[in-house]
């Protein structure tokens, strides 16, 4: 079933970008991150320009947010006033993000810095889960035993002024802390297409010290603000965005969300995440071949 995508300007089989999408939707069920990490790479691979892929990624993460907010505050698990700061910063980032982007494209440097960033980013959360996963493994493991950790903010973030007081996280600290976070969250989401969960929620836990039952909540929260910013500076600036990739995305997504849920409540945790890890690095060591060898076309033609 061929289906043409009028801004990457290509034919693709659509329904292999809907298993694509499927797939990124079973990772989302399974592990609680939006698959714009994955999503991305994925759609370079097959041959959709990284400009497009970028672009086109963020608007899936956007629809595939909206079920996961409305979930997580039925149950009280969002900190509304966090999350407002941290889409603030998120605006201001998306914003930068979109000049960086328009700047590197301008000099025709933006599919390659697209694709370093993700091979930096890719192999560095591969290794860490990779270890983490083994360690938790190993026969006589500690991990998830008697280590009592009591949740504090980083002494960075606890030295920043003009402290507010965040009730549903359980926090007293500086509105900058999450303003900075989430900025640099809206610069990647610009440039690379994804929602940003798989740093914010670390950053959550052990730089704000937020309190873990409203940290996924939360963190989706700021992920479908930002991702809709994002989605509308690219139409507006880059017109990178491809309706018509995303839209098939997100069919796929849904359905591989419950999906990933249903398995993800009988799997082992850790055997989860080494199979998550294997991909990544498995993803970011083809990226990091790519980047090395010749490719097929060397030279392009795009209309002005």
């Amino acid at each position: 079933m061929d289906v043409y995508l009028p801004i990457a300007n290509l034919s693709v089989n659509g329904l292999f970008i809907v298993l694509l999408g499927g797939l990124t939707g079973i990772l989302s069920g399974l592990f609680g991150v939006g698959g714009g990490f994955l999503t991305t790479p994925l759609l370079i691979f097959y041959g959709i320009p990284p400009t497009v892929a970028a672009a086109s990624a963020a608007t899936q993460v956007t629809g595939a947010s909206v079920s996961g907010v409305l979930a997580h505050s039925k149950q009280n698990g969002v900190d509304y006033r966090m999350g407002a700061v941290m889409v603030g910063g998120g605006v201001v980032g998306a914003l930068i993000g979109a000049l960086l982007f328009s700047a590197l494209q301008s000099l025709g440097q933006i599919d390659v810095v697209i694709n370093v960033l993700y091979v930096l980013m890719l192999g560095t959360i591969g290794s860490l889960m990779m270890r983490e996963a083994v360690d938790a493994l190993r026969p006589g493991s500690k991990t998830g035993g008697n280590q009592p950790r009591k949740r504090r903010h980083h002494p960075l973030v606890a030295g920043l002024p003009f402290r507010w007081r965040f009730y549903r996280s359980g926090l007293y600290i500086s509105p900058l802390a999450p303003l900075i976070l989430g900025t640099l969250v809206g610069v990647l989401t610009m440039l690379m297409g994804v929602g940003g969960g798989f740093i914010l929620v670390p950053a959550m836990l052990y730089l704000l010290g937020m309190s873990g039952n409203v940290v996924v909540g939360t963190s989706l929260f700021q992920i479908l603000f930002v991702t809709m910013v994002t989605t509308m500076t690219h139409a507006l600036t880059t017109k990178a965005v491809d309706i018509i990739l995303a839209g098939l995305l997100l069919l796929g997504s849904v359905l591989g969300a419950q999906f990933g849920t249903q398995i993800a409540m009988k799997a082992r945790p850790e055997v989860l995440r080494l199979v998550l890890a294997a991909i990544v690095i498995a993803v970011a060591l083809r990226m990091l071949y790519g980047l090395g060898v010749q490719p097929d076309e060397i030279y392009t033609v795009s209309p002005l």
